[in-house]
C-alpha cells in the first residue's frame, strides 16, 4: 500500500513555493520522499522585503545544513531596540543579550535570498511554476490523496498545504473553520538604499501604529510600518504619500526613509490572522504549513519562522516508509499548542503597540523604560517560549551559531 513500507518511491506533494513549501520538499527530501512542488505563480521571485529569522528558524535551518550559509549572508542585528515616536529609546537590546538568552541572534536578509538559497537545494525538476493545484482528496489509509492540476490529477502518499493565508487546501480539509480575520491595521514594506547617516536598528511605537527600520548585508534597508485603519483601504494618491502623511514627522531616520522611495517601492496590505486554531494542522493524508496553518499579526516577526518550524517538524515525524497517519497525528501534536500560543501571543502585542489614547500610552512607554533598565533579560524573558526551541532532530551539518538538541522541548 503507498505510503507504507512496502511502497515503491513514496511521493510528496507540496502545493506552495514559499518559505515554508520550500523548506518542506528540502526537508522531505532529506528524508526520502520523491517530491514535487507546485506553484500557481509563474515564478518563485518573492515580493520585495526582508525577513528576521529569529535563533529558533536558524537551528531548523541547521537540520538541513542550510543555517550557516544563511548566517553568511544575512545581516546580524547588534544593538538595537524600540523606541517612541519622539525618537526616546523605551527598550535597548544588544547582540550579546539575545545571544546570551537565546544562544542566537535574530539575522535579517531579503526574502528572495532566502528563496534562491532554498530553490538551490532542490532538482529543477521537482519544482512546477504556473501550476493551479487543488486538493480533490485527502486520501488515507488504502488511498493516495489526489491534487487536481491543469494537466490531470496527481496522486500522492503526502500532500503539503503551504499554500497561503488563502489557503483553499485549509479550506478543503476544514470547510466550516473561520476565515482569517482582520487584525484591525495594514502594513507597509519596503527596500530603500540606506540612508547616509547610520541609525541602530529600532520599531517604534507611536500613536495607533509602529515603524520598524533595519539594515541589510548589502546596504540596503528594510522598513515596515503598520497603522490602524479600516479593512480593505487605500491611498487615494499613493502608498508613499499615504506614508508620508503618516510617519513623515516621526524620528530620524525615518523621513529620510520615505524620501528615499519610489511610489512602486511600497507595498501594502491589510493584516489578518487565524485567531480561531484549526483542531489540527492534518487530515487524511494532507499537513498544512504555514499561513494555511496558523497565519499570525507579525507584530513578534515569527510567521515565516513557524512555517520553517512547521516544515523541519513535519519532515521529522512524516517518515517515508513508516506509520505516515501516526507520523502526521505526532506533527499536529507538536506543532498546533505552539502555534497557537505564539498566534495569541502576537495578537496580544498587537494591540500593545497599536495603542491610540495618549495616557494608556504614556503609562506603556513608562513600565517599558522601567523593565529596560531592570536588564535586557527582562524584557527578552518573553521571548523565551519563542526563540529558544529545539528542533527534534539534530542538524546535518556542523551549524555553530544555532546548534539543535536531539530532542523537542516539552510544550509550554
Amino acid at each position: 500500500m503507498p505510503g507504507t513500507a512496502n511502497s515503491p518511491e513514496p511521493h510528496a506533494v507540496v502545493i506552495g513555493g514559499g518559505i515554508g513549501g520550500l523548506t518542506a520538499a528540502i526537508g522531505l527530501r532529506n528524508a526520502g520522499w520523491r517530491v514535487t512542488v507546485l506553484e500557481r505563480a509563474g515564478s518563485l521571485e518573492p515580493i520585495g522585503s526582508g525577513i528576521g529569522l529569529a535563533p529558533n528558524a536558524q537551528r531548523a535551518l541547521d537540520v538541513l545544513g542550510l543555517g550557516d550559509r544563511v548566517r553568511e549572508l544575512a545581516a546580524w542585528e547588534g544593538a538595537g531596540g524600540v523606541r517612541a515616536q519622539d525618537g526616546r529609546w523605551l527598550v535597548r537590546t544588544s547582540a550579546a543579550a539575545t545571544e546570551r538568552a537565546f544562544g542566537g541572534t535574530l539575522v535579517l536578509l531579503h526574502r528572495a535570498t532566502l528563496v534562491d538559497l532554498l530553490v538551490a537545494e532542490l532538482p529543477a525538476d521537482c519544482l512546477r511554476t504556473g501550476v493551479d493545484a487543488r486538493l480533490t482528496d485527502p486520501g488515507g489509509p488504502g488511498r493516495r490523496a489526489v491534487v487536481t492540476t491543469g494537466d490531470g490529477d496527481i496522486e500522492a502518499d503526502l500532500v503539503v498545504g503551504a499554500d497561503g493565508i488563502n489557503s483553499a487546501v485549509r479550506t478543503a480539509l476544514f470547510p466550516a473553520h473561520p476565515a482569517p480575520a482582520y487584525t484591525g491595521f495594514t502594513a507597509w514594506r519596503l527596500i530603500v538604499p540606506a540612508p547616509e547617516r547610520p541609525f541602530a536598528p529600532h520599531e517604534t511605537w507611536g500613536r495607533g501604529g509602529v515603524w520598524g527600520t533595519h539594515p541589510l548585508k548589502d546596504g540596503r534597508v528594510y522598513a515596515y510600518a503598520t497603522a490602524l485603519v479600516p479593512e480593505g483601504g487605500r491611498a487615494p494618491d499613493s502608498e508613499k504619500a499615504e506614508l508620508e502623511r503618516r510617519f513623515a514627522r516621526w524620528h530620524d531616520p525615518i523621513p529620510a526613509i520615505i524620501a528615499a522611495a519610489r511610489p512602486e517601492d511600497v507595498l501594502r496590505n491589510d493584516v489578518r490572522h487565524l485567531i480561531e486554531p484549526l483542531p489540527a494542522h492534518h487530515r487524511g493524508r494532507v499537513a498544512l504549513i504555514g499561513d494555511a496553518a496558523h497565519a499570525m499579526a507579525p507584530t513578534l516577526a515569527q510567521g515565516g519562522n513557524q512555517a520553517i518550524e512547521d516544515a523541519v517538524v513535519l519532515a521529522h515525524h512524516a517518515a517515508p516508509r513508516a506509520d505516515l497517519f501516526a507520523g502526521l497525528a505526532a506533527y499536529s501534536a507538536a506543532r498546533v499548542p505552539r502555534t497557537t500560543a505564539i498566534v495569541r501571543k502576537a495578537a496580544r502585542a498587537a494591540r500593545l503597540n497599536h495603542l491610540t489614547g495618549s495616557p494608556v500610552r504614556a503609562v506603556r512607554d513608562t513600565l517599558l523604560r522601567t523593565a529596560s533598565r531592570l536588564g535586557p533579560n527582562l524584557i527578552l524573558r518573553g521571548f523565551t517560549s519563542i526563540a529558544d526551541w529545539r528542533p527534534p532532530q539534530p542538524p546535518y551539518a556542523a551549524g555553530t551559531g544555532s546548534g539543535a538538541q536531539e530532542r523537542e522541548p516539552a510544550r509550554r
